[in-house]
C-alpha cells in the first residue's frame, strides 16, 4: 500500500506544478495586459488549489504509511541525524503543507477581489510564492539534501 501511494503521490506532483505553471501564467497574463478575469481564469483557479489539496491528503495519508515519518515520530532527535528521515520527516511536509496554505490564502483572496486587475495580482503573488515553496520541498533527483527520481 504504501508504494501505491508513493507511486501516486510522485505521479501527482507533475499535475500540481502543471496546473500552478499554468495558473501563474495565466495571472501574469491577465495582470500584464489588464485582461477581464474570465469564468475560464476563475475555473483554472478553483482546480489548481483542488489538485494541490488532493495532493496534500495523498501526502498526508503517505505520511503515516511512511517507514521514514514513522522512524521521525518515534525518535525525531536521532532522525534529524540522516538527511532523508529529516526531509521527509519533517522539512518536506512542513513546507508543503506552507505552500497549500499560501496558495489556498491567494486562492481565496482572489475569488474575492473586486476588480479583474487585483484577482491576477493576487493570484500571481501567492502562487507564485507557493509555487517557490514547493520547488525548494520537492525531492529532485539533483536536490542536495535527499535524491527521488522523477516518478517514483
Amino acid at each position: 500500500m504504501y508504494s501505491t501511494f508513493l507511486s501516486f503521490h510522485s505521479i501527482f506532483r507533475w499535475l500540481v506544478l502543471l496546473s500552478l505553471l499554468y495558473a501563474i501564467f495565466r495571472a501574469f497574463r491577465g495582470y500584464r495586459y489588464r485582461l477581464a478575469f474570465s469564468a475560464h481564469d476563475n475555473h483554472i483557479r478553483h482546480w489548481t488549489a483542488t489538485i494541490a489539496h488532493v495532493q496534500l491528503m495523498l501526502g498526508v495519508t503517505l505520511y503515516g504509511l511512511s517507514p521514514l515519518s514513522q522512524l521521525f515520530m518515534k525518535q525525531p532527535l536521532a532522525a534529524l541525524k540522516t538527511s532523508q528521515t529529516a526531509f521527509f520527516g519533517l522539512f518536506h511536509p512542513i513546507l508543503m503543507l506552507a505552500a497549500i496554505v499560501v496558495l489556498t490564502v491567494g486562492s481565496a483572496k482572489a475569488k474575492r477581489k473586486e476588480s479583474d486587475l487585483d484577482k491576477f495580482k493576487t493570484m500571481l503573488i501567492y502562487f507564485s510564492i507557493a509555487l517557490l515553496i514547493m520547488l525548494i520541498a520537492i525531492p529532485w533527483p539533483f536536490s542536495p539534501w535527499v535524491a527521488r527520481p522523477y516518478i517514483s
